[in-house]
């Protein structure tokens, strides 16, 4: 084992211990499962961080150097400043030497603000703006004119969202019923009430009919008719389209103050529909009424960027030319990190994990800030091995400013590059934490670690292909850059789909296989829950649990759940208090009443085993299956380990998993049904080398159980390893969207002439 700094760079091994303010230095690193981690990272250098799920590589890296830096920044701001900052613990660290300004690129989701697109989120639209205010034409204002979050840019209907809300009319009624059939789904609306009586008391509308029979002008009374008074009984109603009444009561209130019913029939029916009035492009009249070269400022942002890029090209005025420069450069910066797909228009809630950390790393690529350290994790996160090149360049790019660059990663194409190796382990959670090796990359080959005997693994391709059991055909698909494509999957064996970032695959099998009946899709989006969730709770591994320690102390099984009897009363079984302080960060403490136990004292004397519920609790699967060797709770605990979640805390609040975490969660929880469509979106997606040969495992176990897999995944193993390949492309946006290749793995490699194919070639050492 090498431990510390012992890279063969040569402009540092030559520096004597006295230029040591080259070397960022840990010292006894504990922070989660580290035990005491030291050593010497080289600054203005790459260094990749390695190690399998859960060894300790965001502890040391996001949790003690990163989270260390923002913390002594903060503290450089006034008092009352730091006030409104969030409050931000020192790691359990011995001591961090020569620090720099950290930067966090990561692969958290922009934020759901509708306002926020790419353009904004790179300004790149800001300069567009400008570059329209001075030479579109007509002139119509200053920048802000085309700005659609001011009221001078903006579309005055849907005040600048593209969108407006509006009510499902599907939602509201059931067109196959009549009146008297109870065709009206909202609430307080049902046959014999006052308002389904002035309805009918209306005379419009024969109640035996069903509103699929509506003549037009009927159906336009029924939905939208202006109010005119209507007899019943002794008593004048007034009668108004149903449409446009259930529009007035519902969107005029904030959805949070509804409750039972009405919550649940506005959570169905109020939907975000396309503006009318400004095509769904945000802006006013005026602002697009201004064009350059034909084209106003919303086609311009609708365009991809990569066209982009070449409409800007053609322009040649003065008065713009400082800032169409940093626009063109901008843009291609986007293109060049795969994005060129993309437009500025999209919005930023809607870009994956990956995509998003890509956007944010633009912003630092012509950045004037240098002897910065950047912070990536998981750059190569949904990328295409083609992607991977241009990622590495950019990095690379990166580092040669002058900038320190440390990485998280697992695919052996960005080791490679690497100046430096850290590899932590040997395994996860109270099985890793540990410094395994430091040192450059043929050190690492030759250390005997698991990342370094794996790090030219190759999976070989299949010797024979499963035989498809039928086949479930997609015609005509248009979603989004797909073009009319045909294809059919094969049942009953492992389809790899795949193509570069932006071909089309995800529109291709979330648009036309997810949602159909028997497909279950693990993806890595987040699980619906609070802070209380936890995967004892989600799998349902809680309930046999439960049972097994009321049976064994002849007590309630509610008394062993944190959401029920057995709760601490002052913390209400989070085990943390939540303190809001109004303007400034809220702040979580551990519940002193519980010492962040979450339950109360009488039930922690209550024991199964000798263990009481929270030590049960805190175990990892691979502890618990061995504590649980029988029953529904064995069960649950083998599929948990088999996706390879042994390292997992059962009371893990699920708000702290990782999006691949989370996919193989889902999927875990999915594993018990056979004669099953599994879709599973890059489950590589933070699993090390050796990891990936277990995913291939579990992957092949599902087939033979009689499941049909898809996969839409890069990784050149699994690819390898598949019954058939679907691939997209040629290229991303409007240049993919067709079904290049569909066939074997072998079939892909002998004759194949896309990217794909040239990667899978070279990766199984084909000529």
């Amino acid at each position: 084992m090498t431990v510390g700094y012992s890279g063969n760079i040569s402009d540092l091994t030559s520096r004597s211990a006295a230029d040591s303010h080259d070397l960022i230095q840990v010292r006894g690193a504990r922070e989660n499962n580290l035990t005491g981690v030291s050593l010497d990272i080289p600054k203005r250098r790459l260094t990749v961080f390695t190690g399998v799920s859960g060894s300790g590589k965001s502890s040391l890296v996001f949790d003690t150097i990163a989270s260390e830096s923002r913390r002594l920044i903060n503290e450089t701001y006034a008092a009352f400043i730091q006030g409104f900052m969030p409050s931000l613990n020192r790691p359990d660290v011995d001591a961090l030497h020569n620090l720099s300004a950290a930067i966090i690129v990561d692969q958290e989701r922009m934020g759901a603000n509708a306002r926020s697109t790419v353009g904004t989120a790179t300004d790149t639209y800001t300069m567009l703006r400008i570059v329209f205010s001075r030479i579109g034409t007509p002139h119509i204002g200053p920048a802000f004119a085309f700005s659609f979050n001011t009221p001078q840019g903006m579309c005055p209907h849907c005040e600048g969202l593209g969108k407006v809300t509006d009510i499902d009319v599907d939602e509201l009624v059931d067109r196959d019923l009549s009146l008297n059939e109870g065709t009206i789904k909202a609430p307080g609306y049902g046959v014999d009430t006052w308002p389904w009586q002035i309805i009918v008391a209306s005379g419009l509308f024969d109640p035996d009919v069903k509103l699929r029979d509506y003549t037009p002008a009927q159906w336009e009374d029924f939905l939208y008719k202006s109010p005119i008074k209507v007899k019943l009984g002794a008593n004048n109603f007034t009668y108004e389209g149903l449409a446009a009444k259930i529009r007035r009561q519902y969107l005029g209130k904030d959805r949070e103050s509804m409750k039972g019913q009405a919550r649940a029939f506005a959570d169905r029916a109020v939907k975000l529909a396309h503006c009318t009035d400004c095509d769904g492009t945000r802006l006013n009249e005026a602002a697009r009424s201004s064009r350059i070269d034909g084209l106003n400022i919303a086609e311009c942002s609708a365009m991809q960027i990569n066209d982009l890029a070449e409409f800007l090209r053609k322009i040649d005025a003065p008065s713009v030319g400082p800032v169409v420069e940093n626009l063109r450069a901008t843009l291609d910066s986007l293109v060049e990190i795969g994005l060129g797909y993309l437009s500025l228009d999209r919005e930023s809630a809607t870009l994956s994990g990956g995509e998003a950390q890509r956007v944010k790393m633009v912003r630092h690529l012509n950045s004037s800030l240098t002897d910065v350290t950047y912070v990536f994790d998981e750059p190569t996160a949904g990328l295409h091995p083609h992607d991977i090149q241009r990622m590495n360049g950019l990095l690379l790019q990166l580092r040669d400013k002058g900038n320190t660059v440390l990485v998280v990663e697992h695919k052996p194409e960005m080791i490679r590059i690497a100046d430096h190796v850290v590899d932590l382990g040997p395994g996860a959670g109270a099985a890793g934490g540990r410094l395994c090796y430091a040192g450059d990359l043929d050190g690492l080959r030759s250390s005997g670690t698991l990342t370094g005997r794996y790090l030219d693994h190759r999976v070989r391709l299949r010797e024979t292909v499963r035989r498809p059991a039928g086949q479930l055909q997609i015609r005509g698909a248009t979603l989004h850059n797909l073009r009319g494509v045909d294809v059919d999957i094969p049942l009953g064996v492992l389809t790899v789909v795949t193509g570069v970032a932006g071909s089309g695959k995800s529109s291709l099998i979330h648009g036309y296989v997810a949602g159909r009946e028997g497909v279950v899709v693990a993806d890595q989006s987040p699980i619906r829950g609070s802070r209380r969730s936890n995967p004892a709770t989600y799998t349902g591994l809680l309930d046999p649990i439960r049972a097994a320690f009321a049976k064994a102390n002849g007590v309630k099984p509610a008394l062993f759940s944190a959401n029920s009897e057995g709760a601490c009363p002052a913390c209400k079984g989070i085990g943390l208090i939540y303190t809001d302080l109004a303007m400034m960060a809220g702040v979580a403490t551990v519940c002193e009443e519980c010492e962040g136990k979450r339950f109360t004292p009488e039930v922690l004397e209550y024991t199964l085993r000798g263990k009481n519920i929270n030590q049960v609790l805190e175990m990892p699967v691979a502890e618990a299956a061995e504590f649980f060797t029988t029953g529904p709770a064995q069960a649950i605990l083998d599929r948990l380990s088999a996706v390879g979640l042994g390292y997992l805390g059962l009371g893990q609040p699920l708000t702290t998993l990782s999006g691949g975490e989370r996919q193989r969660l889902k999927l875990a929880v999915h594993m018990a049904k056979n004669g099953t469509t599994y879709v599973l979106d890059e489950p590589t997606t933070g699993l090390h080398l050796a990891d990936v040969d277990h995913l291939l495992g579990l992957l092949d176990r599902l087939v033979d159980d009689g499941n049909t897999v898809i996969v839409i995944e890069h990784h050149q193993a699994v690819m390898a390893h598949a019954d058939w390949i679907i691939d997209l492309g040629p290229g991303a946006g409007h240049d993919g969207g067709q079904v290049v290749f569909a066939g074997t793995p072998a079939e892909l490699v002998g004759s194949g002439t896309s990217l794909t194919a040239l990667h899978l070639r070279d990766y199984v050492g084909r000529p």
